[in-house]
């Protein structure tokens, strides 16, 4: 039976890096008859498998996946056109009767499609940009970003640091308008009846599962995948490269650093990446309903769907 409600469905899976959502959201897809839509803004890259932990083959053979590797890493998918294709994707969805899920931890990403972000329109500026990127080269990308939040703090919170693109992006917007970046981000009624879950577990269990997980990307060949992408020609100074794990093992094959501490540096920033995560998704947040990952989690998040009101079938 179709979802008949207007506006439409859309549940929406968040939480911390490793906390477990790609496992979770297939099996909870699988008994919803459901469709995940990727939020994560790193499994956009072809060929960046180990290092993005993007889901297996067989795990996107269970379940429709949307949004993986849709790009080259030598391309640039901006938050707008993710915004754009995620619509497509989540009316097609609707459109085959099935529920889609919209999953993963890139808090901007969620935050666009949830709450209706009417994106600046402004063009790139290519000359402008040059220019920005030529001064983070002469000042550095640190301080490129403190510059960013004496002009507009409350976009520069939402921006890693080491996130030159992000940066250099919001102060082209800002140069080009003479407006603060935070203050074109107008919202627009959202088109969806959103339900949204949050999982998550002790801090330790977190961590220690973040430890792993990299230690067995490194295992199942992270290195090789590196090299291989560079020695397909791809510069090392790419943008898809300035994910968690990609930079710290090129600085390892340009000798920089031994393999033990680019495996050390990646585990700490994955640690202060997951604190950022928690400025996005906070637990005192009363639209999204916080679960701690357990043996009966799943059926608990069944339940809360199928007994939510507003998505009664008829």
């Amino acid at each position: 039976m179709p979802l008949v409600d207007v506006p439409l469905p859309l549940l929406v899976i968040v939480g911390p890096t490793a906390v477990g959502k790609t496992e979770f959201s297939i099996r909870l897809a699988e008994r919803l008859h459901g469709e995940i839509v990727s939020a994560d803004s790193r499994l956009f890259y072809r060929r960046m498998d180990i290092g993005t932990a993007k889901p297996s083959p067989e795990d996107r053979a269970r379940v429709p996946h949307h949004l993986i590797d849709v790009a080259d890493p030598d391309e640039t998918w901006s938050l707008a056109l993710f915004q754009r294709m995620a619509y497509q994707v989540i009316a097609a969805i609707h459109a085959r009767e099935k529920l889609p899920l919209l999953v993963g931890g890139t808090g901007q990403y969620i935050r666009a499609i949830i709450e209706g972000w009417n994106l600046p329109k402004q063009p790139p500026d290519l000359r402008l940009r040059n220019v920005l990127e030529k001064w983070s080269k002469s000042i550095g990308p640190f301080e490129l970003h403190r510059r960013l939040t004496i002009i507009d703090p409350e976009a520069a919170g939402k921006i890693d640091p080491r996130n030159l693109r992000r940066t250099v992006r919001a102060l082209e917007v800002i140069f080009r308008t003479g407006k603060r970046f935070a203050e074109q981000r107008q919202r627009v009624a959202s088109n969806y009846s959103v339900l949204m879950v949050g999982l998550r577990r002790p801090r330790a269990e977190l961590y220690r599962r973040i430890d792993e997980r990299i230690d067995q990307m490194i295992a199942d060949g992270l290195v090789g995948e590196v090299q291989t992408l560079l020695a397909s020609g791809y510069s090392p100074d790419l943008p898809a490269f300035s994910a968690i794990g990609y930079r710290q093992i090129i600085q390892y094959l340009q000798g920089k650093c031994s393999l033990e501490e680019a495996v050390s540096e990646m585990k700490r920033s994955t640690r202060q990446f997951v604190r950022r995560q928690a400025n996005w998704f906070k637990y005192n947040d009363p639209s999204i309903h916080w679960f701690d990952i357990q043996d009966d989690t799943l059926e608990q998040v069944e339940a809360l769907v199928r007994n939510h009101q507003v998505w009664k079938r008829q």
